[in-house]
């Protein structure tokens, strides 16, 4: 067996870690709440005391587990210039379409690979209406059941590498990528340096970059003059604008310190809980969570390989401890970009900004979902991927010989 060869994963918590889980859950103090609190200051005590107790009496962790491993999974260590060798954790699904297009699945936070479950058989199946995919979803180091890198300074450039080697390692020399949240910052980074040679084309469902200037992008800066007489790109600055004041804590709190933050989430199952579930429902298009959902969502992170507190720090190393933003080093790319929108994403900024990110080929807009697309609206964003790839599509065939039909 060579270093880097592919070994399945079976998921297996043990017995002892979810005995742990059911004390710290029995001995759990919930803080106070003000009358008439809401969602105004967070997660509002009545939910979590709901979830928690159906974490501790009615939700079955080894059933879950029997359908996670139902997946296919396997780990695989990638040797990162640097840093070493990480084992990583990903699933990996062949469509029975031999010229299917391999396509890099990368979530974000507080998402994981589980985010592609939905949308997995969708791109798998094989059709003549419309396009195959190969499908691979990571989990990134740090999160789920990947290593975690062991020193500081693992950044864009070291992400972007291990996304591409694992990609090349599985025997996709060329394949494209699909991403949003940290999944849209790390493909930035990825087609930077990897766009073309191995990159052909790339979509993202969370289209943000940095602000016009006038000597980078000259046209979309003298744009923002005419901003205050654009209702929509108006009202899109506005629920940013609103979002960065009221909503941005954690980022920068992740930012800067998040070892401190760390204690609270590896001790407490009830802190991660009430720290991951407010986003759950803040930035979802009113989906109708179920308590198992959300408390599967919760125990990858509580279960997972390096800890809970382990994936906030890539809020930390991507934006150098809150010194810069987290597309230092990045620029403009000709690499075909495709665009979903949806309405109740985080981040709203005008269409024309999407031009800033790269070759913008395809664009669409829809009237439900939001940061969760995958797991909102799954036929919404596999439809996209299928447009535009597919014949007639703006990147059909960027792929050498893998067109997505047989």
């Amino acid at each position: 067996m060579t270093a880097n060869a592919e070994v399945p994963f079976t998921l297996s918590v043990s017995d002892a870690a979810i005995e742990l889980l059911q004390k710290k859950l029995d001995l759990v103090r919930f803080p106070d709440e003000l009358e008439n609190a809401g969602w105004d200051y967070g997660s509002p005590l009545t939910d979590i005391k709901r979830l928690v107790d159906h974490w501790r009496h009615n939700f079955d962790w080894r059933k879950s587990e029997a359908e996670i491993n139902k997946l296919p999974m396997f780990t695989r260590d990638i040797e990162i210039e640097g840093f070493g060798t990480l084992n990583i954790h990903y699933l990996h699904q062949r469509s029975e379409a031999e010229n299917a297009i391999p396509l890099l699945f990368v979530h974000g936070w507080p998402g994981h690979f589980l985010e592609v479950r939905k949308v997995l058989p969708l791109l798998t199946a094989k059709s003549g209406d419309h396009p195959s995919f190969h499908v691979v979803a990571l989990s990134l180091p740090g999160f789920g059941f990947s290593e975690a890198p062991k020193t500081p300074g693992f950044a864009g450039r070291q992400y972007a590498e291990v996304l591409n080697r694992l990609m090349l390692s599985l025997g996709y020399e060329e394949y494209i990528y699909q991403g949003g949240d940290w999944g849209h910052i790390l493909g930035v980074h990825a087609v930077h340096h990897y766009g073309h040679k191995h990159i052909k084309a790339w979509h993202t469902n969370m289209a943000f970059f940095r602000r016009p200037t006038f000597f980078r992008h000259p046209l979309l800066f003298l744009g923002l003059l005419a901003l205050p007489f654009s209702r929509t790109a108006k009202a899109d600055l506005q629920r940013t604008m609103k979002w960065s004041k009221s909503g941005i804590g954690y980022f920068i709190e992740q930012s800067t310190k998040p070892q401190t933050l760390g204690y609270s989430l590896a001790d407490s199952p009830v802190g991660l809980l009430a720290w991951i579930y407010e986003k759950l429902v803040s930035w979802s298009d009113n989906y109708p969570w179920t308590d198992d959902e959300v408390i599967e969502w919760i125990s990858v992170y509580w279960f997972s390989r390096a800890g809970p507190a382990a994936a906030g720090r890539i809020y930390y190393e991507m934006t150098g401890g809150g010194t810069h933003d987290t597309f230092e080093g990045t620029k403009w790319s000709s690499v075909p970009l495709g665009v979903s929108y949806f309405p109740a994403e985080i981040v709203h900024l005008p269409r024309s900004w999407s031009h800033m990110l790269g070759k913008l080929v395809f664009e669409s807009e829809h009237d439900k979902g939001g940061h969760f697309a995958s797991f909102e609206q799954p036929e919404s964003l596999v439809g996209d991927l299928r447009k535009m790839f597919g014949k007639g599509g703006p990147a059909y065939g960027v792929v050498s010989g893998k067109s997505g039909y047989d």
